[in-house]
């Protein structure tokens, strides 16, 4: 009887994390929560795995303005492997948990303004130096030969430009879509190659996972849309078209209209960094059962259990890329439509 590809292929995958299970289980009792949060939360430091004690990572540079000592730069490495009289440190307790402060003279704490380069920051640079690298040579073969066909890369930028343009800016905004595809078409990229960069496992990038990322994105729509208004979608804000007993004596449509306006950029925030961050901590909850069966058990169960693991997680692996297009779509076409009813005419 053959073996079948995919079955081998299958327990080449689980040998690796049997393999750290095996070790974290000797070393010492695995700590599943710690693991998850270490994967998906931003951090000082780009981490990539463990084996025992020894912590496979690249050191990211600390930037830090202090009111009573000026700037500092460091490496990260100093907050993990320093002695006492260093007067930085990640704060284990209180209200800035998890934060770097200063230890002061008198033994007290002052959080810094802290500029440091994280690992969620430096995905994003490397996230647009990848879209300039991609973007640039298509782009400028299309200026300069409009008229040749395609070829090579250009082909699959040609397709996600028109695919932009004619689905989605033009039908929800209309004449005056060239205003807003540049921003339609960089934001789109830039959302599909967070997504998909950051279902890579062992690189930790969980950019759109991050909700100061959808933030800052959703922030972007937010004053394009209300610097984009027109005469009439402020007058439909502050005077709508709906019966006069629904303004008088208490403005209630106005006013959930006027909410209407910060509701959606929120809603864009949320849509984004929650389905993104769940399926980074589905793939992590499944990856941490093997270590999880191999401290309680024994290293067999988590060779077992590693087998299952990793087959609902290529299964989510996959789920996530289908979404990861989604949400870079839903992204996109809710901004094209929040442009297109901010400079939409009266009559429309």
């Amino acid at each position: 009887m053959r073996i079948k590809w995919w079955f081998v292929f299958l327990l080449i995958l689980c040998v690796p994390f049997f393999a750290l299970a095996n070790e974290e289980s000797k070393e010492q009792e695995f700590n599943t929560v710690e693991f998850i949060f270490d994967h998906v939360n931003d951090s000082h430091e780009w981490h990539f795995f463990s084996i025992g004690e020894k912590h496979i990572s690249i050191p990211l540079p600390i930037i830090l303005y202090s009111k009573s000592s000026g700037w500092h730069f460091f490496s990260s490495s100093k907050l993990n492997h320093t002695t006492t009289d260093f007067q930085f440190e990640i704060a284990k307790t209180g209200p800035n948990e998890g934060k770097i402060v200063e230890k002061l003279s008198d033994g007290s704490q002052l959080a810094p303004l802290d500029l440091s380069i994280t690992k969620t920051v430096l995905g994003s640079i490397i996230i647009a130096l990848l879209m300039i690298f991609l973007l640039i040579k298509p782009s400028r073969k299309a200026a300069s030969s409009p008229l040749e066909a395609p070829k090579g890369f250009q082909n699959v930028v040609e397709l996600i430009v028109i695919f932009i343009r004619d689905d989605i800016a033009i039908p929800f905004i209309g004449k005056k879509y060239n205003r807003y595809f540049p921003f339609l078409l960089t934001i789109f990229t830039f959302i599909l190659l967070s997504n998909v960069i950051g279902l890579i496992f062992p690189l930790g990038i969980n950019i759109t996972g991050n909700i100061a990322v959808t933030l800052v994105l959703a922030t972007f729509t937010f004053i394009i849309t209300t610097f984009s208004g027109n005469k009439h979608y402020w007058l439909h804000i502050v005077n709508p078209e709906v019966p006069w007993f629904m303004k008088i004596p208490i403005p209630l449509i106005p006013f959930i209209e006027f909410i209407g306006i910060f509701i959606k950029p929120v809603v864009l925030m949320i849509r984004l960094f929650a389905n993104m961050f769940a399926g980074h901590m589905i793939v992590t909850v499944l990856v941490g059962l093997i270590f999880l069966m191999s401290t309680m058990f024994n290293p067999y169960v988590g060779f077992a259990t590693s087998i299952i693991s990793v087959v609902f997680s290529v299964f989510m692996g996959l789920v996530d890329l289908l979404v990861s297009f989604i949400q870079a779509y839903i992204f996109t076409l809710l901004s094209a439509m929040y442009f297109g009813m901010a400079t939409e005419e009266s009559g429309h």
